[in-house]
């Protein structure tokens, strides 16, 4: 059953006398350096003009690409990118994804080839505190949980499209300012989390920097920009839950609250025990290959 996933994203208004910009440097690069590597805490809810560099929880620096009030730096990188402490940019404390490509062949030993393994990780980039947040245990445990959702998704990362065609002229909400340019029929269900509606397809190309109202295709042509819609909804949607499937597991809410996240009431609450069960299982199969426990709270 497709699941009618609502995104929000709040409009951007300049908040008067809480302006924080990029601090002031002056004389030789030393001096830059010192400048960067004292910026400000980042401050949630906050006016950030354009250029303004933060310090941010993870210890890493963060210099604001569009103007925001107080966005999570690590939640997009449309409003932010890593800032290297002195000038600069640099990955922002990534290391290295936490399953290696022979992992990722072993959890998907069928899967169709468009997924791959390069276009993955070449998306982690739009999210950098995907699976690079908390402990070891933890970051290895988000990536499971990640894996395991899409594998429900996608039938084994086998589908890229939604299957079922008569359901795509319903995917479009005209009450939108914005409409379907890209025609009624033209947000179907694709990618790893299936991304579908006209709004949601608005809303990740916005958070993403991505024309996807107007060129939706792009998602089932392109193999990074499939993997950051998914990421994007990990990281920045709730859906029919009460928290980003992200937080749930960096908060230690467990892998049951990521399924709420997705379907809700369709599965959770007795709503499809055995569809519960499935993804349940293939997390736990991942968490093995990645030799970390599953932690608690598996079902919802």
């Amino acid at each position: 059953m497709r699941r009618r996933l609502v995104a929000v994203l709040p409009a951007v208004a300049a908040v008067a006398g809480l302006v924080f910009g990029v601090p002031a440097v002056t004389g030789n690069a030393s001096q830059a350096a010192a400048a960067a590597c004292s910026a400000p805490n980042w401050v949630a809810g906050q006016w950030y003009d354009v250029g303004a560099i933060v310090r941010y929880t993870n210890g890493g620096y963060y210099r604001a690409k569009n103007a925001n009030p107080g966005y999570d730096p690590v939640i997009s990188t449309w409003y932010w990118e890593p800032y290297g402490c002195g000038g600069g940019t640099d990955p922002g404390n990534p290391g290295a994804f936490v399953v290696s490509e022979a992992q990722f062949n072993q959890i998907f030993p069928g899967r169709n080839p468009f997924y791959t393994y390069s276009g993955l990780t070449a998306a982690l980039s739009a999210y950098p505190g995907f699976a690079n947040t908390g402990s070891d245990t933890v970051k290895k445990q988000e990536a499971a949980a990640f894996l395991a959702n899409v594998n429900h998704e996608t039938g084994g990362l086998v589908h890229i499209v939604e299957q079922n065609t008569a359901n795509y002229p319903h995917y479009c909400d005209w009450s939108r300012p914005y409409g379907c340019p890209a025609g009624q029929s033209a947000y179907y269900g694709r990618g790893p989390i299936q991304l579908s509606w006209n709004f949601n397809y608005k809303a990740a190309g916005d958070a993403l920097g991505i024309d996807l109202l107007g060129n939706p295709w792009q998602v089932e042509l392109n193999s990074a920009v499939a993997w950051k819609t998914g990421l994007w909804y990990w990281n920045t949607q709730s859906g029919p839950g009460t928290t980003t499937p992200h937080n749930a597991m960096v908060n230690g809410r467990g892998f049951g609250e990521t399924i709420r996240s997705i379907n809700g009431s369709i599965e959770c609450n007795g709503g499809n025990p055995a569809q519960v069960e499935s993804r349940v299982s293939k997390y736990r199969q991942i968490t093995s290959i990645l030799g970390v426990d599953p932690g608690a709270n598996l079902y919802c």
